[in-house]
């Protein structure tokens, strides 16, 4: 597969890379969830060229760090490893943010341990804590980038004076937001910014959180995934709209004899050579289908055609319930 840049300090991933969120958490219950399966992907992905594995200690919380700790035996050099700090998940199910200097030295000690490894690849604040001037957070990082701990430094939903921040303190090599042809708000100013300091862009979520495979619709979504419905995307009425929206790609897909999902990310990967999608399964099959839109090539009229037929300005409902707390 084709590697990418992300950032110009040295880090290269698989041009699109696995989130393993999913494999413990969120989507279904823990009776559900079958970690044969989402170490069967993982190994697939060393076959496939599929580098990069992202995953946060809030996942689970903690265990799907545990289970890509398990995955890396006998195989490290085959991954580069991209975990995130600053969740803190409440006996309650609340979250709270942190981003003080020494709960991000805990948090990666705890990291290293869960996944046994002794040096993180990618290390991100998962999200920013506006209590917190980013510069203490990411002088924490930094200290940890000299002890060996950290290789590389990012940022999630990070906001463009953030980001400029940030990067004055310790370069930032990547940072990690929603992108997808649903969700193009980065495109306004946090891209720019990125750009202009040669920082690699890494899109979670590039599916839509699924709808744009053409596979959800209302009805689908089974009592056990209870984190999706929350989504303003999902709500009654929203989600038969944007279902509609992704059956129209779904066709545009057919003609080229790919599937909807596969379209969508070689859009994605067509948005410029600093752009890794990471789209998250915890089964084969799927991995290999997101893999194979590494290989396809669209022109200039392919891309003015997708574009027609997912327009941003027709999607329904925000991209997350909280918008007010996405930095920037």
């Amino acid at each position: 597969m084709e590697q990418r840049s992300l950032g110009k300090q040295g880090l290269e991933v698989g041009v699109i890379g696995l989130g393993c969120m999913g494999m413990s958490d969120f989507y279904g219950t823990p009776e559900e969830r079958d970690d044969g399966e989402s170490i069967a992907t993982i190994d697939r992905a060393a076959e496939l060229g599929v580098t990069m594995l992202d995953t946060a200690d809030m996942y689970g919380p903690f265990t799907n760090e545990e289970l890509i700790g398990k995955a890396l035996t006998g195989r490290r050099d085959q991954f580069v490893v991209a975990t995130k700090f600053g969740f803190v998940r409440q006996a309650d199910g609340s979250q709270a943010l942190s981003g003080r200097p020494e709960h991000v030295r805990r948090a990666c000690d705890a990291s290293l341990r869960r996944l046994d490894i002794d040096t993180i690849d990618l290390y991100y604040q998962h999200r920013v804590d506006r209590s917190v001037p980013i510069e203490e957070t990411v002088g924490a990082m930094a200290e940890l980038v000299r002890e060996g701990k950290i290789r590389f430094l990012g940022l999630s939903e990070a906001g463009a004076a953030t980001i400029r921040r940030a990067h004055a303190v310790h370069p930032i090599s990547a940072v990690q937001s929603e992108y997808s042809l649903f969700s193009r708000d980065v495109e306004e100013s946090v891209l720019p910014a990125m750009r202009e300091l040669g920082i690699g862009f890494v899109a979670y979520s590039p599916l839509g959180r699924g709808i744009l495979t053409g596979s959800v619709r209302a009805g689908t979504l089974p009592e056990s995934d209870s984190r999706r419905v929350k989504f303003p995307r999902f709500a009654d009425g929203n989600l038969d709209a944007n279902a509609a929206i992704a059956a129209r790609l779904g066709d545009l897909a057919a003609e080229k004899e790919l599937t909807a999902a596969q379209l969508a990310l070689a859009w994605l990967l067509h948005r410029g050579p600093d752009i890794v999608p990471i789209p998250g399964t915890k089964h084969r099959s799927r991995l290999e289908e997101n893999a194979a839109a590494a290989s396809v090539q669209l022109d200039a009229s392919d891309l003015v055609r997708i574009e027609e037929v997912v327009r941003p300005e027709e999607v329904r409902g925000d991209r997350h319930w909280d918008m007010a707390a996405i930095d920037r």
